[in-house]
């Protein structure tokens, strides 16, 4: 049956004021009870008292003895204290008898109470943190009571005026009872009243209830597994990767992302000890995170294939529960290679522009003078003719300045904005055509060269004489590298719809694992006639394509260099490109 929820609210907002208003009624009725019953008591106790004062004085009873009666009925169970004043307050008879003489009931109208002859009560707090149940009324012994009261010894200054009314002494009796044990079982009839209540109250909403949830349980277990799909599903693939481990140390989560950065199956990893599965800077993170509280923040570097790290931005916290109880540890880690090679990228760039802007300003001010010297060195070789030394000389001097002007030429070359004329252009006839400028040095050197060029490989659109200068500086590198022979690799090939790449390889010397993060860099150079402005030149002519240039050695063992272009196939109007 579909029950509305407005159905199920109507009946708990029916049923449960009714179970309210008769618990209420209830507790309401048993405090009256109680009150009437400790009222009747308290005037039972003063009626007691009352009738053996008289009796007592009749038998020529003195202060003494009635106070000692007083006393005696105060020692019974329950009673607190019995107190007997005078209409103005003053203490006559007490059931302490240190308190005799002292004032007692002030803020009340004794005189009223007196005059009414009615059992009235109240509650005082006690010393012991209950309440008293206090009955008090007029008191009247006979005239001849009056006696015992003043002529039993008492001291003359323990007294206070005694007023006579009528046949006797206007006197207010005050009679404390203690509410403890009737409070008590006053609670426990209470507690037990709210718990009947509750009882009921449950059973006619269990009724409704039940009816609801089996309406509820299958659309809230259908809701479950979509909410269960669907965090599975987005575990799964976030791009962060996601680790979880219990208490007892062993993983419980591990999705693609992990498995992908880790190297290890989430079949393999499930239900395995961390501390024998993950790699040494994860256990590490673990250890750190059994030390402190909060969410642990540190970037670490994984160990990979072939000794190579892959860097990690980690954070790291500790689960736990309302209670506080330990429940175990949740890692989140991404791949910062990315993130760091743009950092590196960032900083090139910044470094280059300040070089850029620096060089411009150097190769100005140098090129005047190196002018001058040139001119003097034409002047010194013709006017020593006859002199073949000094001829020499002089031939030196205007090729050392022709050699540092083309060094600046290359400079401000690198250092102004790059303007490309881009066109549509074959990279396939590019290559052939650059090869063939090589033939006879690589011929020279025994370099063999291997061309790989697919036909299928498209168009790109990129200035012809730029890609040609980055060429002839890539082969040219490569056959500076292979002194005693080798082979120089061209491959062409697509990548994906979108990019195409080409790889320039050589089987020359590599280069050193420290000296190939700067190979890009403008002025470094391994060679001792380099001007360390080449493949700087080339990186910049290729980051104006908006393409990407990547380098790979090892030393002894060669280098390779590739080069991405994006193209964007069927538009032969676009003039720019982005790179995949």
């Amino acid at each position: 049956m579909a029950i509305p929820p407005w159905i199920i609210m109507g009946a708990m907002g029916i049923l449960a004021p009714i179970f309210i208003y008769m618990t209420l009624e209830n507790i309401h009725r048993q405090r009256e009870d109680a009150v009437r019953l400790l009222r009747e008591k308290g005037a039972a106790l003063i009626s007691s008292f009352e009738a053996g004062a008289r009796t007592g004085t009749g038998m020529g009873w003195n202060y003494f003895q009635l106070q000692k009666l007083l006393m005696e009925m105060a020692q019974q169970p329950d009673i607190d204290y019995l107190i007997v004043t005078d209409v103005h307050g003053t203490v006559l008879a007490h059931s302490d008898p240190s308190l005799i003489g002292e004032t007692y009931g002030a803020n009340l109208n004794l005189e009223r109470i007196f005059r009414w002859k009615r059992v009235e009560w109240r509650q005082v707090p006690n010393q012991e943190g209950t309440d008293t149940f206090e009955v008090f009324r007029g008191l009247t012994p006979a005239r001849q009571d009056i006696r015992g009261f003043q002529g039993g010894g008492k001291p003359d200054n323990m007294l206070s005026p005694l007023t006579a009314q009528g046949e006797g002494t206007a006197a207010v009796i005050f009679a404390g009872l203690n509410m403890g044990p009737i409070e008590a079982a006053r609670e426990e009839t209470t507690r037990h009243t709210v718990l009947t209540a509750i009882i009921l109250l449950l059973i006619g909403f269990s009724g409704i209830i039940s009816l609801f949830l089996a309406q509820g349980y299958r659309s809230v277990k259908s809701s479950l597994s979509r909410i269960k799909a669907f965090s599975d599903r987005l575990v799964e693939n976030m791009p962060l990767g996601l680790l979880t481990i219990d208490n007892q140390g062993e993983i419980t989560s591990f999705n693609q992302r992990a498995d992908s950065v880790l190297q290890l199956s989430c079949r393999e990893a499930l239900g395995k000890r961390a501390d024998n599965l993950l790699p040494r800077p994860f256990r590490t993170l673990l250890e750190s995170l059994a030390s402190r509280k909060g969410i642990l923040e540190r970037e670490i570097e994984c160990p990979a294939e072939e000794g190579k790290g892959i860097p990690l931005e980690v954070i790291g916290t500790a689960l736990k529960d309302d209670e506080g109880s330990f429940l175990g540890y949740v890692i989140l880690f991404r791949d910062m290679s990315e993130v760091q090679d743009l950092k590196k990228e960032v900083a090139r760039s910044q470094r280059l522009a300040s070089l850029g802007s620096m060089a411009a300003g150097i190769a100005h001010e140098i090129r005047n003078p190196l002018s001058s010297i040139k001119g003097f060195a034409t002047y010194f070789k013709e006017r020593y003719r006859n002199n073949p030394e000094d001829q020499k000389t002089a031939d030196i001097m205007v090729q050392e300045v022709e050699r540092l002007n083309r060094a600046i030429g290359q400079l401000l070359e690198f250092a102004r904005p790059m303007n490309l004329n881009r066109q549509w252009t074959s990279l396939q006839t590019l290559i052939h055509h650059t090869l063939k400028m090589i033939e006879v040095e690589t011929r020279q050197k025994n370099i063999a060269i291997e061309a790989e060029l697919p036909s299928e490989v498209g168009e790109i659109m990129a200035d012809p004489d730029r890609i040609k200068q980055v060429l002839l500086n890539l082969y040219l590198n490569a056959i500076g590298a292979m002194e005693n022979g080798g082979t120089l690799s061209v491959a062409l090939s697509r990548v994906d719809a979108g990019t195409v790449r080409l790889d320039i390889s050589d089987t020359g010397a590599g280069i050193d694992r420290e000296d190939l993060p700067h190979i890009f860099d403008p002025y470094f150079t391994t060679k001792p006639s380099g001007t360390g402005l080449g493949l700087a030149i080339v990186h910049k002519i290729i980051e104006a394509h908006h393409g990407e240039v990547r380098a790979e050695s090892k030393a002894g063992r060669g280098t390779a260099i590739s080069i991405f272009f994006s193209l964007s196939p069927g538009d032969k109007t676009s003039t720019n490109g982005s790179l995949i």
